[in-house]
C-alpha cells in the first residue's frame, strides 16, 4: 500500500482475476487440439506445431519472466501490467483469424511473452499492496482462483470447441474487459521504508532466493504429474470414460483447493516445516498412485497429492517476499513465475525420459517421482534452516 492511497477489495479481486488469464494459456486449447490437427493436416510440420501451440506460453514465460521481472522494478508495474494486458488482447485474438499455422505458433509466443508480465505483475503488486497476514490469505486465494479457472477455463474451451477449433481464442476478449479497468483501480505503488539510493544500493539476495526458487521448480514439476499422466494411468488400468477421468482430475483440484486453503490454518509454522510437509503430503499420494490398482485408489491419491501441491506454492511465494524490499520485488517474483512454469514445461518430459515413451512403465516412472518428493520433505528443513524460526505468514 502506499502512502496516499491503500488497496483494498476491488484492487485484490482483480489482481486474482489477472493471475487467472495466464492459466487461460496452457489449457484454453487443450480439448480442440484435435481439430487444429486435422485442420493443419497439409501443413507441414503440423503434427509438431500443433503440440507447441499448447505448451509454447510456458516455455516462453519460463524464459522471460526474470526480464518481466526486471522491467517492473526499473519502469514500474502498473505499466508494464497494462502494455502486458494489450499484448495479451491482440495476440490472443489472432488465430481467429490466422490462416498459417507457423503465424499462430508465433502469436502464441506473444501470449506468453504477455503472461509473463501480466503474472509477475499481478504477483508483485499483491506484495506491494498488502502486507502481513492480509498478503499470506491472498497468495492462498491466489493458488484457490488459479486452481478453479484451471477447470473453468478447461470446460469452456470444450464448449466453444463444438463450435470450431477457433472459437476458444474468442475468450481471450477478457483483456478488453480487464485493461481499463486495471487503469482505473491500480495505481502505481512506492516503497514506503527506503531511501531511492538504498533501493540503488541494495544487493539482490541470490543467496536466500535460489533455494526458494529450486523449490518451486520442483513444485511445478510435481503440479503438473496428474494432470498430464493421470489419463494414461487409468487406461492402463482399463479406465477410459471421459466422466471417471474427470472426477480423478476434479478430485486432485479439490485436493489442491483444501490445500491453499489449510495453508491458512498452518501459517504460523516456520515455512520449512510447511515447505517439508507440502512435498511429504505430495510425494504420498504420488506413490499411491503409482500403486494403485483400480479407479477408487488413484482417486484418493490424486487428492492426496493435491493437498501438498496447494500448501506448496503459497508457502514459496510468501517466503520469497520476505526476503526482499520494495526495489526488488518485480525481480525476484519474475524468478518464481519462471521457475514454476519451467517446471510445468519439464514436467511431462521428465516422465517420457522415465517410461522411454513405454506407457506400461508409468507406474515406476511416478513412483520414482513420489520417492524424489518424499525426499525432499527432510531436505527443506536441512535446506532452509537458517529461516526456520519464523512462521510463513510474518509480516514484512
Amino acid at each position: 500500500m502506499s502512502a496516499e492511497r491503500r488497496a483494498g477489495s476491488a484492487q485484490a479481486l482483480l489482481l486474482l482475476f489477472g493471475s487467472c488469464l495466464p492459466v487461460l494459456g496452457a489449457v484454453l486449447i487443450a480439448p480442440v487440439l484435435p481439430r487444429m490437427q486435422a485442420h493443419f493436416a497439409d501443413t507441414p510440420g503440423a503434427a509438431v506445431l500443433v503440440p507447441v501451440a499448447l505448451t509454447l506460453p510456458a516455455l516462453v514465460i519460463a524464459f522471460l519472466a526474470p526480464l518481466a521481472g526486471v522491467l517492473a522494478d526499473r519502469i514500474g508495474r502498473r505499466s508494464l501490467l497494462l502494455a502486458s494486458m494489450l499484448l495479451y488482447t491482440l495476440c490472443g485474438l489472432l488465430p481467429l483469424w490466422l490462416e498459417s499455422l507457423p503465424l499462430i505458433v508465433a502469436s502464441r509466443a506473444g501470449i506468453g511473452l504477455a503472461e509473463a508480465g501480466i503474472m509477475t505483475c499481478c504477483t508483485t503488486l499483491m506484495g506491494d499492496y498488502f502486507d502481513g497476514q492480509r498478503r499470506e490469505r491472498l497468495f492462498a486465494l491466489q493458488m484457490v482462483a488459479t486452481s478453479l479457472s484451471a477447470a473453468l477455463f478447461m470446460g469452456l474451451g470444450g464448449a466453444l470447441g463444438e463450435n470450431g477449433w477457433r472459437t476458444p481464442f474468442a475468450l481471450y476478449a477478457v483483456g478488453l474487459l480487464c485493461l481499463p479497468l486495471m487503469a482505473a483501480l491500480l495505481w502505481e505503488p512506492q516503497g514506503r521504508h527506503e531511501t531511492p539510493a538504498a533501493a540503488h544500493d541494495s544487493r539482490f539476495p541470490w543467496a536466500s532466493l535460489a533455494p526458494l526458487y529450486l523449490l518451486t521448480l520442483l513444485a511445478g514439476v510435481s503440479l503438473f504429474i496428474v494432470p498430464v499422466q493421470a489419463g494414461y494411468l487409468l487406461q492402463l488400468l482399463h479406465v477410459d470414460a471421459p466422466q471417471q477421468i474427470g472426477m480423478t482430475m476434479g478430485a486432485n483440484q479439490l485436493g489442491v483447493l483444501a490445500g491453499a486453503l489449510g495453508f491458512r490454518l498452518l501459517a504460523g509454522l516456520p515455512a520449512p516445516r510447511l515447505l517439508a510437509l507440502g512435498f511429504a503430503t505430495a510425494g504420498a499420494g504420488g506413490a499411491l498412485m503409482a500403486l494403485a490398482d483400480s479407479h477408487a485408489p488413484v482417486v484418493l491419491a490424486v487428492l492426496v497429492n493435491g493437498l501438498g501441491i496447494g500448501l506448496l506454492l503459497p508457502t514459496l511465494i510468501t517466503q520469497v517476499m520476505l526476503q526482499v524490499d520494495f526495489a526488488q520485488r518485480g525481480r525476484a517474483t519474475g524468478g518464481f513465475t519462471a521457475s514454476i512454469f519451467a517446471g510445468e514445461f519439464v514436467s511431462p518430459l521428465l516422465v517420457l525420459a522415465l517410461t522411454g515413451g513405454d506407457n506400461p512403465l508409468l507406474p515406476r516412472a511416478l513412483l520414482v517421482v513420489a520417492i524424489v518428493q518424499l525426499a525432499l520433505a527432510p531436505l527443506c528443513l536441512a535446506l532452509l534452516r537458517r529461516g526456520g524460526k519464523r512462521p510463513a505468514a510474518e509480516a514484512v
